[in-house]
C-alpha cells in the first residue's frame, strides 16, 4: 500500500513551532502583567499604610518633621502607583499583541493542516481509484482468460 506523505509537512512543522512560541511569549507577558499587578497592590497597601502613619500623627502630638516625612512618602507613593499604572498598561498593550500572533499562528497552524487533510482525501481517493483500475484490470484479463479457453 502506497504511503501518504505530505510535502509541505516541514512547514506544518515550523507552525507548529511558531505557535508554541507565541504562547510562550504569551505567558511571559502575562506573567510580567500579574507581577506588575501585584507590584501595584504592594505600593498601594504601603500608600494606605502612610496615610493612617499621617492621621495617627497629625492626630497625636504634632511632630512637625515626621509628619512632613510622611506627607512626602505618601506623595512619593502616589508618584510610584501613577508609574506602576503605566507600566500596567504598556504590559497590557504587550500582552493584546502577544494574543493576536498566538492567534494568529493558532490560525495558520489549523490552516496547514486542513491543507493536509484535503491533501490527504485527495491521496485516499487517487489510491482508491487505482484499486478500482486493478480490479477492472484483474477481471478483464480473467474474463477474456477464460473466454479463449472455450
Amino acid at each position: 500500500m502506497a504511503k501518504f506523505l505530505y510535502r509541505m509537512q516541514n512547514i506544518l512543522d515550523i507552525k507548529y513551532k511558531l505557535e508554541e512560541q507565541a504562547k510562550q511569549n504569551y505567558m511571559t507577558v502575562r506573567s510580567r502583567l500579574n507581577e506588575a499587578e501585584e507590584e501595584l497592590e504592594r505600593l498601594e497597601s504601603r500608600r494606605q499604610q502612610y496615610m493612617q502613619e499621617y492621621m495617627g500623627l497629625v492626630s497625636e502630638q504634632l511632630v512637625v518633621l515626621e509628619i512632613e516625612q510622611c506627607k512626602n512618602a505618601i506623595l512619593l507613593m502616589g508618584d510610584y502607583i501613577i508609574n506602576q499604572q503605566m507600566v500596567i498598561e504598556q504590559i497590557e498593550r504587550e500582552l493584546e499583541e502577544a494574543i493576536r500572533l498566538m492567534n494568529e499562528a493558532v490560525k495558520e497552524r489549523k490552516i496547514h493542516e486542513k491543507l493536509k487533510e484535503n491533501q490527504f482525501e485527495v491521496f485516499k481517493q487517487e489510491l482508491n481509484a487505482e484499486e478500482i483500475k486493478e480490479i477492472d484490470q484483474l477481471v478483464s484479463y480473467q474474463y477474456n482468460g477464460s473466454s479463449e479457453e472455450v
